[in-house]
Protein backbone atom coordinates (compact mmCIF):
# COMPACT_ATOMS: atom_id res chain seq x y z
CA UNK A 1 0.00 0.00 0.00
CA UNK A 2 0.97 3.98 -0.29
CA UNK A 3 3.86 4.53 2.43
CA UNK A 4 2.53 5.50 5.80
CA UNK A 5 5.30 8.16 6.99
CA UNK A 6 3.76 8.82 10.29
CA UNK A 7 3.34 5.11 11.79
CA UNK A 8 6.77 3.24 12.71
CA UNK A 9 7.76 0.27 14.10
CA UNK A 10 11.85 0.77 14.27
CA UNK A 11 13.00 2.64 16.89
CA UNK A 12 16.35 1.82 16.20
CA UNK A 13 18.93 5.36 16.49
CA UNK A 14 19.52 4.34 12.76
CA UNK A 15 16.16 5.07 11.65
CA UNK A 16 16.25 8.70 10.26
CA UNK A 17 12.43 9.27 11.03
CA UNK A 18 13.77 8.69 15.08
CA UNK A 19 15.36 10.45 17.33
CA UNK A 20 16.08 9.82 21.14
CA UNK A 21 16.17 12.87 23.18
CA UNK A 22 15.97 12.40 27.24
CA UNK A 23 14.10 15.60 27.46
CA UNK A 24 10.41 15.98 28.76
CA UNK A 25 7.49 16.15 26.22
CA UNK A 26 3.98 16.93 26.24
CA UNK A 27 1.72 16.60 23.36
CA UNK A 28 -2.13 18.04 23.05
CA UNK A 29 -5.21 15.99 21.15
CA UNK A 30 -4.98 15.10 17.42
CA UNK A 31 -6.89 17.43 15.16
CA UNK A 32 -10.04 15.66 14.02
CA UNK A 33 -10.31 14.82 10.02
CA UNK A 34 -11.85 17.23 7.79
CA UNK A 35 -15.39 17.00 6.98
CA UNK A 36 -14.76 15.81 3.56
CA UNK A 37 -11.89 13.52 4.42
CA UNK A 38 -12.62 9.70 5.22
CA UNK A 39 -10.40 8.73 7.17
CA UNK A 40 -10.69 4.88 9.00
CA UNK A 41 -8.82 4.32 12.70
CA UNK A 42 -6.01 2.39 10.97
CA UNK A 43 -5.58 5.42 8.19
CA UNK A 44 -5.87 8.13 11.15
CA UNK A 45 -2.92 6.72 13.47
CA UNK A 46 -0.04 8.56 14.05
CA UNK A 47 3.20 7.14 16.05
CA UNK A 48 4.55 9.56 18.58
CA UNK A 49 7.54 7.56 19.98
CA UNK A 50 8.60 3.75 20.75
CA UNK A 51 11.87 1.65 21.94
CA UNK A 52 13.52 -1.49 20.04
CA UNK A 53 11.90 -2.78 16.56
CA UNK A 54 8.74 -5.00 15.79
CA UNK A 55 11.04 -7.77 13.81
CA UNK A 56 13.25 -8.50 16.59
CA UNK A 57 10.08 -9.08 18.93
CA UNK A 58 11.15 -6.93 21.62
CA UNK A 59 10.28 -3.43 22.48
CA UNK A 60 6.95 -0.93 22.44
CA UNK A 61 5.36 2.14 20.32
CA UNK A 62 2.81 4.65 21.23
CA UNK A 63 0.29 5.66 18.99
CA UNK A 64 -2.43 8.36 19.14
CA UNK A 65 -5.36 8.04 16.45
CA UNK A 66 -8.14 10.33 15.19
CA UNK A 67 -11.02 9.24 12.50
CA UNK A 68 -14.17 9.39 11.22
CA UNK A 69 -14.93 6.99 8.81
CA UNK A 70 -16.02 2.92 9.97
CA UNK A 71 -14.48 0.70 8.07
CA UNK A 72 -16.36 -1.07 5.36
CA UNK A 73 -15.78 -4.41 3.36
CA UNK A 74 -12.11 -4.05 5.35
CA UNK A 75 -10.50 -5.82 7.77
CA UNK A 76 -7.23 -5.01 9.28
CA UNK A 77 -4.33 -7.77 10.59
CA UNK A 78 -1.39 -6.51 12.51
CA UNK A 79 1.66 -8.76 12.20
CA UNK A 80 4.04 -6.20 14.39
CA UNK A 81 2.44 -6.66 18.14
CA UNK A 82 -0.70 -6.23 20.10
CA UNK A 83 -2.38 -3.37 20.51
CA UNK A 84 -3.67 -1.73 23.68
CA UNK A 85 -6.88 0.68 22.53
CA UNK A 86 -8.04 3.35 24.67
CA UNK A 87 -10.71 5.48 23.13
CA UNK A 88 -11.26 9.17 24.22
CA UNK A 89 -13.79 10.42 21.95
CA UNK A 90 -16.21 8.24 20.31
CA UNK A 91 -17.22 4.43 20.99
CA UNK A 92 -15.51 2.17 18.62
CA UNK A 93 -17.53 -0.98 17.67
CA UNK A 94 -14.87 -3.38 17.28
CA UNK A 95 -15.53 -6.33 15.04
CA UNK A 96 -12.85 -9.52 15.44
CA UNK A 97 -12.78 -13.01 14.02
CA UNK A 98 -13.64 -14.27 17.36
CA UNK A 99 -16.93 -11.78 18.13
CA UNK A 100 -17.88 -8.36 18.51
CA UNK A 101 -16.44 -5.66 21.48
CA UNK A 102 -18.25 -1.99 21.87
CA UNK A 103 -15.41 -0.16 23.57
CA UNK A 104 -16.13 3.49 25.15
CA UNK A 105 -13.97 5.98 26.83
CA UNK A 106 -12.96 4.34 30.12
CA UNK A 107 -12.58 1.14 28.95
CA UNK A 108 -9.83 -0.26 27.30
CA UNK A 109 -9.19 -3.38 24.73
CA UNK A 110 -6.74 -5.70 23.65
CA UNK A 111 -6.26 -7.37 20.19
CA UNK A 112 -3.42 -9.59 19.53
CA UNK A 113 -1.26 -10.06 16.99
CA UNK A 114 -2.29 -11.71 13.86
CA UNK A 115 -6.33 -11.49 14.32
CA UNK A 116 -8.44 -9.70 12.19
CA UNK A 117 -10.73 -7.04 12.64
CA UNK A 118 -12.60 -4.13 11.89
CA UNK A 119 -14.22 -0.73 13.48
CA UNK A 120 -16.86 0.47 13.17
CA UNK A 121 -18.10 4.29 14.52
CA UNK A 122 -21.32 4.43 16.05
CA UNK A 123 -20.99 8.19 17.13
CA UNK A 124 -19.04 9.40 13.73
CA UNK A 125 -15.69 10.79 15.10
CA UNK A 126 -13.11 8.94 17.13
CA UNK A 127 -9.57 9.49 18.45
CA UNK A 128 -7.73 8.06 21.70
CA UNK A 129 -4.61 6.50 22.30
CA UNK A 130 -3.00 2.91 21.22
CA UNK A 131 -0.21 1.22 23.00
CA UNK A 132 1.74 -1.33 21.22
CA UNK A 133 3.80 -4.06 22.36
CA UNK A 134 6.11 -6.55 20.23
CA UNK A 135 7.05 -9.87 21.09
CA UNK A 136 4.94 -10.66 23.84
CA UNK A 137 1.62 -10.49 25.58
CA UNK A 138 -0.41 -8.17 28.03
CA UNK A 139 -1.03 -9.85 31.56
CA UNK A 140 -2.33 -9.34 34.72
CA UNK A 141 0.16 -8.62 37.49
CA UNK A 142 1.13 -11.07 40.23
CA UNK A 143 -0.27 -9.59 43.20
CA UNK A 144 1.75 -11.68 45.42
CA UNK A 145 1.23 -10.61 49.18
CA UNK A 146 -2.26 -8.63 48.20
CA UNK A 147 -3.52 -11.56 47.53
CA UNK A 148 -7.07 -12.28 45.43
CA UNK A 149 -8.64 -9.03 46.12
CA UNK A 150 -7.32 -5.94 44.56
CA UNK A 151 -6.19 -4.18 41.20
CA UNK A 152 -8.08 -5.60 38.09
CA UNK A 153 -9.37 -8.73 39.10
CA UNK A 154 -9.78 -11.53 36.56
CA UNK A 155 -13.87 -11.65 36.43
CA UNK A 156 -14.10 -8.03 35.43
CA UNK A 157 -12.46 -8.87 32.34
CA UNK A 158 -14.79 -9.34 29.28
CA UNK A 159 -14.31 -11.54 25.81
CA UNK A 160 -16.30 -11.99 22.56
CA UNK A 161 -18.88 -14.61 21.90
CA UNK A 162 -18.23 -16.10 18.49
CA UNK A 163 -19.79 -14.52 16.01
CA UNK A 164 -20.10 -15.39 12.45
CA UNK A 165 -21.53 -13.50 8.87
CA UNK A 166 -22.04 -15.18 5.45
CA UNK A 167 -21.13 -12.34 3.14
CA UNK A 168 -19.07 -13.66 -0.36
CA UNK A 169 -18.67 -10.19 -1.16
CA UNK A 170 -14.84 -8.52 -1.93
CA UNK A 171 -13.34 -7.74 1.38
CA UNK A 172 -9.58 -6.34 1.35
CA UNK A 173 -7.51 -7.37 4.26
CA UNK A 174 -4.47 -4.81 5.51
CA UNK A 175 -1.63 -6.07 7.11
CA UNK A 176 0.80 -4.41 8.91
CA UNK A 177 4.15 -5.72 8.71
CA UNK A 178 7.63 -3.55 9.49
CA UNK A 179 5.44 -0.71 10.35
CA UNK A 180 4.29 -0.75 6.70
CA UNK A 181 0.79 -1.33 5.24
CA UNK A 182 0.07 -4.79 2.42
CA UNK A 183 -3.26 -5.35 1.09
CA UNK A 184 -5.11 -8.06 -0.57
CA UNK A 185 -8.52 -9.34 -2.01
CA UNK A 186 -11.00 -12.03 -1.29
CA UNK A 187 -14.10 -13.04 -1.95
CA UNK A 188 -15.61 -13.35 1.68
CA UNK A 189 -15.66 -11.79 4.49
CA UNK A 190 -13.02 -12.50 7.24
CA UNK A 191 -15.79 -12.72 10.53
CA UNK A 192 -17.49 -16.20 9.24
CA UNK A 193 -15.75 -18.08 11.69
CA UNK A 194 -18.25 -20.15 13.58
CA UNK A 195 -16.94 -21.12 16.98
CA UNK A 196 -13.58 -20.75 18.62
CA UNK A 197 -11.46 -21.88 21.68
CA UNK A 198 -8.16 -20.99 23.64
CA UNK A 199 -6.92 -18.29 25.33
CA UNK A 200 -5.27 -15.61 23.31
CA UNK A 201 -9.04 -13.38 22.36
CA UNK A 202 -9.37 -10.17 22.37
CA UNK A 203 -11.04 -8.54 25.60
CA UNK A 204 -12.22 -5.49 26.96
CA UNK A 205 -11.97 -3.84 30.65
CA UNK A 206 -13.89 -1.20 32.16
CA UNK A 207 -11.19 0.61 34.12
CA UNK A 208 -13.67 2.34 36.60
CA UNK A 209 -13.90 -1.71 37.57
CA UNK A 210 -10.23 -1.39 39.42
CA UNK A 211 -9.55 -1.23 42.96
CA UNK A 212 -6.96 1.02 43.77
CA UNK A 213 -4.42 0.08 46.88
CA UNK A 214 -3.15 2.96 48.78
CA UNK A 215 -0.98 3.75 51.71
CA UNK A 216 -3.51 4.60 54.99
CA UNK A 217 -1.03 5.93 57.14
CA UNK A 218 2.63 6.97 56.06
CA UNK A 219 4.70 7.59 53.26
CA UNK A 220 3.17 7.03 49.73
CA UNK A 221 3.33 3.51 46.98
CA UNK A 222 5.21 3.31 44.06
CA UNK A 223 3.17 3.65 41.31
CA UNK A 224 3.57 0.53 40.21
CA UNK A 225 0.54 -0.06 42.85
CA UNK A 226 -1.83 1.01 40.11
CA UNK A 227 -0.81 -1.56 37.40
CA UNK A 228 -3.41 -3.26 35.60
CA UNK A 229 -1.84 -5.20 32.70
CA UNK A 230 1.71 -5.64 32.01
CA UNK A 231 4.21 -7.09 29.15
CA UNK A 232 7.19 -9.15 30.19
CA UNK A 233 10.60 -8.36 28.84
CA UNK A 234 13.05 -11.28 27.88
CA UNK A 235 14.47 -10.04 30.83
CA UNK A 236 14.16 -11.62 34.00
CA UNK A 237 12.36 -8.83 36.72
CA UNK A 238 12.28 -6.75 34.57
CA UNK A 239 8.80 -5.52 32.24
CA UNK A 240 8.64 -4.29 29.05
CA UNK A 241 5.80 -2.36 29.95
CA UNK A 242 3.29 -1.68 32.72
CA UNK A 243 -0.11 0.45 32.19
CA UNK A 244 -1.83 1.48 35.14
CA UNK A 245 -4.75 3.61 36.04
CA UNK A 246 -5.26 6.49 38.55
CA UNK A 247 -9.38 6.23 39.39
CA UNK A 248 -10.69 7.91 42.38
CA UNK A 249 -9.49 7.07 45.78
CA UNK A 250 -8.56 8.81 49.10
CA UNK A 251 -5.57 9.82 50.21
CA UNK A 252 -5.17 9.72 54.22
CA UNK A 253 -1.37 9.11 55.13
CA UNK A 254 -0.16 11.59 57.70
CA UNK A 255 2.93 13.36 58.77
CA UNK A 256 4.25 12.92 54.91
CA UNK A 257 4.50 14.01 51.85
CA UNK A 258 1.81 13.50 49.73
CA UNK A 259 3.03 14.58 46.98
CA UNK A 260 5.05 12.46 44.23
CA UNK A 261 8.70 12.68 46.10
CA UNK A 262 11.38 14.83 43.46
CA UNK A 263 12.91 11.87 41.99
CA UNK A 264 14.45 10.01 38.64
CA UNK A 265 12.97 6.91 37.00
CA UNK A 266 14.40 3.65 35.82
CA UNK A 267 11.75 3.82 33.36
CA UNK A 268 9.91 6.22 30.81
CA UNK A 269 6.95 7.66 31.89
CA UNK A 270 3.64 8.24 29.79
CA UNK A 271 1.13 9.90 31.23
CA UNK A 272 -2.37 10.42 29.42
CA UNK A 273 -6.34 11.21 29.77
CA UNK A 274 -9.35 9.01 28.77
CA UNK A 275 -11.81 12.07 30.84
CA UNK A 276 -11.65 14.81 32.84
CA UNK A 277 -8.22 16.69 33.48
CA UNK A 278 -5.34 16.87 35.66
CA UNK A 279 -4.08 19.88 37.44
CA UNK A 280 -0.57 19.22 38.40
CA UNK A 281 2.05 22.06 38.91
CA UNK A 282 4.29 20.78 36.23
CA UNK A 283 1.49 19.15 33.63
CA UNK A 284 -1.94 20.22 32.34
CA UNK A 285 -3.20 17.57 31.07
CA UNK A 286 -6.41 17.51 29.06
CA UNK A 287 -8.44 14.63 28.15
CA UNK A 288 -6.64 13.02 24.63
CA UNK A 289 -3.19 14.81 25.93
CA UNK A 290 -0.26 12.97 26.44
CA UNK A 291 3.17 13.89 28.33
CA UNK A 292 6.49 11.43 28.23
CA UNK A 293 9.33 11.72 30.75
CA UNK A 294 12.35 10.00 29.57
CA UNK A 295 14.20 7.59 32.03
CA UNK A 296 16.84 8.78 34.26
CA UNK A 297 15.15 12.31 34.39
CA UNK A 298 14.80 14.43 37.86
CA UNK A 299 11.07 15.74 37.71
CA UNK A 300 8.73 16.99 40.62
CA UNK A 301 6.44 19.17 41.34
CA UNK A 302 6.88 22.94 41.41
CA UNK A 303 8.60 24.88 44.85
CA UNK A 304 5.10 26.51 45.07
CA UNK A 305 3.65 23.23 45.60
CA UNK A 306 6.20 22.39 47.42
CA UNK A 307 4.94 24.80 50.22
CA UNK A 308 1.89 24.21 49.64
CA UNK A 309 1.91 20.64 50.39
CA UNK A 310 4.55 21.22 53.71
CA UNK A 311 2.51 23.34 55.59
CA UNK A 312 -1.56 22.77 55.16
CA UNK A 313 -3.62 20.50 57.52
CA UNK A 314 -3.90 16.82 56.02
CA UNK A 315 -6.71 15.52 56.04
CA UNK A 316 -8.78 12.43 54.34
CA UNK A 317 -8.96 13.89 50.83
CA UNK A 318 -11.14 12.36 48.00
CA UNK A 319 -8.82 12.74 44.86
CA UNK A 320 -9.19 12.03 41.23
CA UNK A 321 -13.07 12.44 41.05
CA UNK A 322 -14.61 12.58 37.53
CA UNK A 323 -11.38 11.89 36.35
CA UNK A 324 -9.88 9.13 34.44
CA UNK A 325 -5.54 8.71 33.60
CA UNK A 326 -3.71 6.32 32.95
CA UNK A 327 0.38 5.96 32.89
CA UNK A 328 3.00 3.63 30.91
CA UNK A 329 6.04 2.57 32.77
CA UNK A 330 8.25 1.54 29.53
CA UNK A 331 12.10 -0.28 30.89
CA UNK A 332 13.52 1.90 28.53
CA UNK A 333 13.81 5.41 26.99
CA UNK A 334 11.63 6.06 23.98
CA UNK A 335 13.05 7.47 20.83
CA UNK A 336 10.23 10.01 18.95
CA UNK A 337 8.82 10.33 15.91
CA UNK A 338 9.82 13.24 13.46
CA UNK A 339 6.03 13.89 13.49
CA UNK A 340 5.87 13.57 17.53
CA UNK A 341 8.68 15.99 17.80
CA UNK A 342 7.29 18.51 15.13
CA UNK A 343 4.03 18.29 16.87
CA UNK A 344 5.66 18.67 20.72
CA UNK A 345 7.00 22.40 18.63
CA UNK A 346 3.86 23.62 18.03
CA UNK A 347 1.80 22.76 21.29
CA UNK A 348 2.05 25.90 23.90
CA UNK A 349 4.06 24.74 26.95
CA UNK A 350 2.83 25.21 30.32
CA UNK A 351 4.00 29.04 31.48
CA UNK A 352 7.54 28.74 33.11
CA UNK A 353 8.02 25.44 32.64
CA UNK A 354 11.15 25.45 30.38
CA UNK A 355 14.16 27.28 32.11
CA UNK A 356 13.02 28.83 35.57
CA UNK A 357 10.48 26.37 36.36
CA UNK A 358 12.51 24.97 39.15
CA UNK A 359 15.21 28.44 39.69
CA UNK A 360 13.58 29.25 42.96
CA UNK A 361 13.72 25.84 44.10
CA UNK A 362 15.38 25.58 47.98
CA UNK A 363 16.95 22.92 50.04
CA UNK A 364 14.89 23.29 53.01
CA UNK A 365 17.48 21.04 55.02
CA UNK A 366 19.70 24.43 54.96
CA UNK A 367 17.39 26.06 57.53
CA UNK A 368 18.26 23.22 59.78
CA UNK A 369 21.76 22.93 59.63
CA UNK A 370 22.52 24.12 63.45
CA UNK A 371 20.05 21.07 64.71
CA UNK A 372 22.28 19.22 62.26
CA UNK A 373 25.71 20.35 63.18
CA UNK A 374 24.66 19.83 67.10
CA UNK A 375 23.70 16.20 66.03
CA UNK A 376 27.11 15.32 64.30
CA UNK A 377 29.08 16.87 66.84
CA UNK A 378 27.92 15.05 69.55
CA UNK A 379 28.47 11.93 67.46
CA UNK A 380 32.09 12.83 66.68
CA UNK A 381 31.40 13.84 63.26
CA UNK A 382 32.63 16.98 61.01
CA UNK A 383 29.85 19.31 61.21
CA UNK A 384 28.36 21.48 57.88
CA UNK A 385 29.99 24.91 57.10
CA UNK A 386 27.03 27.07 57.18
CA UNK A 387 26.91 29.92 54.59
CA UNK A 388 28.32 32.60 56.60
CA UNK A 389 31.68 30.49 57.66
Amino acid sequence: MPPTPDVESCFLPCNPNVKFTPLTYEWGPLEEPESDEHVTLIQGIKTLGGWGDSTLKEGVAMHMYSCNTSMKNQAFCNHDGDFLILPVKGRLDIQTELGKLMVRAGELCVVQAGIKWKVSLPDGQSSGYIHEIFGTHFELPDLGIIGSNGLAAPRDFEFPVAHFELDQSTWEVQNKLAGELFAYKQKHTPFDVVAWHGNCVPFKYALEKFTPLVCGLKEQCDPTIYTVLLAKSKKDKVTLSEFAVFTPKHISALDTFRLPYYHRNMGTEMLGMLYGEYHGSVRDVQAGCLSIENSYMPHGESYSSWKEATSKKLEVELVSTDALSFMLHVNNNMGLTKFALERNAAIKQIEGYEGAFWDDLKGEFLNHLDTVNEKLKTNGQPTIPTQAA
